[in-house]
């Protein structure tokens, strides 16, 4: 089959790889038929390579169609239409049983000391082989794959709820936004986007969105959400003057660590990613540092007594933080990795409102076949092209070279 491979620093390929085959009784094979390229493989494109090794099977959104499923797997079958979510997760362990399915015992990494195991992401995480692919073994198909109703309806009404969905409405829900109350959302990537219209949708009363892409900033006003331009003054103060002065009630960071603003860290980061792998790992895992730039204006811009709920991945062991300022503002922080099961019950209704309220619908801008991932990779990081979220479908070839160059290529020399 064909897979999106990394292969080193800034560079991924679509390579053959072997089809994935039944191993456990508790193991699915699907039929991608859409994956997404997300916010957080970009940090694998960049910063985080020396926690992966050349031809590991990158992305963690798809959905498709089930091909085999092993003996233990009964609420799926051959030909149901699912979608997967990007942790991998048992279901019964003593922290799913707590909803902290991005915590599970049975998948827990903890010769890395991390969670659960996810899809696509690294050696912290597992080294499970990505859904960027023709097929995917799912581990864990007993509890983690969500079927969903095959009706017609594009795929992209359903597949957001494999990462980006759940992430959002965690988000939110974090948040603990009063009602009728403010929050604000630094990033409008697709995160941004669906916590801003989730909270709308959940009952706050204003909505500020905050990023510096003019196409970003378009599509959240297109949703009720108020634009505001990061490059347009002081982010801080803007916000305040939404807010009688005193700051919105929540706080919602959905860009992580690779926010704009921090020259150093930027720099850092960079140069780790330049050194031998087993020695920038060591030193991301002891000193490595995130450009804070967006999480340090969210508790500044916050009221006091408000929250700050981080859905952005963030990976430094020591970064500086306003102790001081979280302290006497009586701030209240919450995180982590989305557990995806914890909210499919309450997501799953509004995908099926032919009324759209998420406006899920309005999310993707483009869908390429996947041998244009390395080009996908390349726009996204650089936000070309209007690109806010990127879908692959495994069943597209790209288009055919004029009929020129053709011409020229086949020419004998």
């Amino acid at each position: 089959m064909r897979a999106v491979t990394w292969q080193g620093h800034r560079d991924v390929r679509v390579e053959e790889v072997p089809d994935p085959t039944i191993v456990d009784p508790t193991d699915a094979v699907i039929r991608i038929t859409s994956t997404a390229l997300c916010g957080s493989d970009l940090h694998l494109y960049e910063v985080l390579t020396m926690f992966l090794e050349p031809g590991d099977i990158l992305g963690h959104e798809p959905m498709g169609i089930v091909e085999a499923v092993g003996s233990a797997v009964t609420h799926i079958a051959p030909g149901d239409r699912v979608v997967v979510p990007f942790n991998i997760s048992c279901g019964s362990c003593f922290m799913c049983s707590r909803s902290l399915h991005s915590q599970c015992e049975t998948t827990q990494v903890t010769a890395e000391n991390k969670g659960a195991a996810l899809f696509g992401y690294t050696k912290l995480y597992g080294q499970v082989p990505g859904g960027q692919a023709e097929y995917l073994r799912v581990p864990q198909a007993h509890f983690g794959p969500i079927k969903v109703p095959d009706d017609g309806t594009p795929d992209e009404r359903w597949l957001f709820l494999s990462d980006v969905l759940p992430t959002a409405w965690q988000a939110v829900e974090y948040a603990n936004v009063p009602p009728n109350g403010t929050v604000a959302v630094f990033g409008l990537g697709p995160i941004g986007q669906m916590a801003a219209r989730i909270a709308r949708h959940r009952g706050a009363g204003q909505v500020l969105g905050i990023d510096r892409v003019p196409e970003r900033l378009s599509m959240a006003h297109r949703h009720g959400i108020i634009p505001i331009d990061a490059t347009e003054g002081d982010v801080v103060n803007q916000l305040r003057e939404y807010t009688a002065g005193r700051g919105p009630d929540s706080v919602i960071d959905a860009v992580g660590m690779e926010a704009h603003g921090n020259l150093a860290a930027a720099t850092a980061q960079r140069a780790a990613g330049l050194l031998p792998s087993k020695v920038a790992a060591a030193l991301t895992e002891r000193v490595g540092v995130d450009r804070l730039s967006v999480l340090h204006d969210a508790i500044d811009a916050v009221r006091r007594g408000g929250t700050v709920s981080i859905s952005g991945v963030y990976g430094g062991m020591v970064d500086p933080m306003p102790m001081m300022t979280l302290f006497d503002k009586q701030i209240q922080l919450r995180m982590g990795q989305a557990n995806v099961h914890a909210w499919v019950d309450q997501i799953l209704p509004l995908l099926s409102d032919g009324a759209d309220p998420l406006g899920v619908d309005d999310l993707a801008t483009h869908r390429l076949p996947l041998d244009q991932a390395a080009d996908a990779y390349r726009m996204f990081q650089r936000k070309d092209d209007g690109a806010i979220k990127v879908v692959f479908d495994p069943a597209l070839r790209p288009p055919p070279a004029p009929a020129e160059q053709v011409s020229a290529l086949s020419a004998p020399a």
